[in-house]
């Protein structure tokens, strides 16, 4: 999948998204989260709870880079399989005609065995009954002749066709089978993460459980903290926007940038409407709707209801639009996450998105510093 991502130095990110400002306060949100958390290992050995929480997670976003491989395998696989009946449908079509052509051949063959195999001579000029059956017999002879030169042309010519769409099927078929393959591989690492995922959970206490949804809690409220400061920056810039452009005449160009403006928020409205609508349906990875959804499959089936067709994957979505800062993000703008570029969210303003999470969880709002500000990977426009 390396071949659909932009290609980006350890620990950067795109301009506008991380400024060494916002990274200290991403480390003191952690370190505060930390200590509020007691992540020390209990007495008996046993990892703590946060320790168990990170896990956890890194399981269940291991399953979901998977998940996304597989999405593109699956969707390769679509692909090549049609290129392969396609193909061969044409070797089959190729093929009798190549037959026909064949019998076509056998007739000439036979005719000439019929009609003494040769062309007329002297003999056959004596033989004659007179001048006009040899003439009648050399015209015979000389169409039969220039007419199974030609057969045996179209012969040639369809055979080396003919072969040459069998070798591009053959290539094609194990192609396929190579992609078919990395399909499998997909599928079972997306299968054993999350069996490891659930196991974990399972040998939790009834204790252990609640403390893991303090953790969560926790977690939640810093980043609807951090949601709440990115809003207020945000409606900060817009006024400041606002105001200049009142106190200035509007040029062409402003106006045409004004009226694309326009028919962005258009289609982002309808964008987020679909996605506002597919609230509390679960994830469930590889699922593209209606009922469930994995975190590229809601964005790519929300931006289809506004009349934008996405690809399938996030590697390829992030690559589908104008990158923008995030300081400049706008409802309907597309939030990835990870340096794998394996999440994406569906920003809709004041610092929160819709999006399916994980697996387990079901499609929600939430702010897009769920998993902390570090992970955020960019921002797209897509239309």
């Amino acid at each position: 999948m390396a071949s659909h991502r932009k290609s980006r130095p350890s620990g950067t990110r795109v301009a506008g998204i991380r400024t060494p400002a916002l990274a200290t306060a991403a480390l003191t949100s952690v370190a505060l989260l930390s200590q509020t958390a007691n992540a020390a290992p209990s007495a008996d050995g046993k990892p703590s709870m946060e320790e168990v929480e990170k896990k956890v997670d890194d399981l269940y976003r291991q399953a979901e880079s998977a998940t996304e491989k597989y999405n593109a395998a699956k969707e390769k696989t679509g692909t090549q399989r049609k290129q392969v009946d396609t193909l061969l449908d044409d070797v089959a079509r190729r093929t009798d005609r190549l037959n026909k052509a064949r019998e076509e051949l056998g007739s000439f063959a036979a005719a000439q065995y019929r009609t003494g195999a040769s062309a007329p001579d002297t003999a056959t000029f004596l033989l004659a009954d007179s001048p006009q059956d040899y003439f009648d017999q050399t015209q015979l002879m000389s169409r039969l002749t220039s007419r199974q030169k030609d057969a045996v042309d179209d012969y040639a010519t369809q055979q080396s066709a003919t072969m040459k769409k069998r070798q591009e099927a053959a290539k094609s078929l194990e192609t396929l089978t190579e992609t078919q393959d990395d399909l499998k591989t997909a599928k079972t690492t997306v299968q054993t993460k999350l069996a490891s995922a659930r196991e974990l959970l399972s040998k939790l206490t009834t204790q252990e459980k609640a403390r893991l949804a303090q953790i969560e809690k926790q977690k939640q409220e810093a980043a609807a903290r951090k949601a709440a400061e990115l809003a207020k920056q945000q409606a900060a810039a817009a006024a400041a926007a606002e105001q200049d452009t009142s106190s200035s005449t509007s040029s062409s160009s402003g106006s045409s940038s004004s009226a694309s403006d326009s028919s962005y928020a258009t289609k982002a409205a309808k964008a987020i409407a679909f996605a506002r609508a597919q609230i509390g349906k679960p994830y469930v990875w590889g699922a593209t709707g209606p009922g469930s959804y994995d975190c590229s499959g809601l964005s790519q089936a929300a931006w289809k209801a506004a009349g934008v067709s996405l690809p399938r994957t996030t590697y390829d979505q992030v690559n589908a639009g104008t990158t923008v800062s995030l300081a400049d993000a706008q409802p309907g703008d597309l939030v990835f996450f990870y340096d794998d570029v394996s999440h994406v969210g569906i920003y809709i303003g004041n610092g929160m998105m819709i999006h399916a999470p994980k697996p387990g969880a079901y499609v929600r709002e939430e702010s897009i510093y769920y998993g902390g500000e570090s992970i955020i990977h960019s921002v797209v426009r897509p239309a």
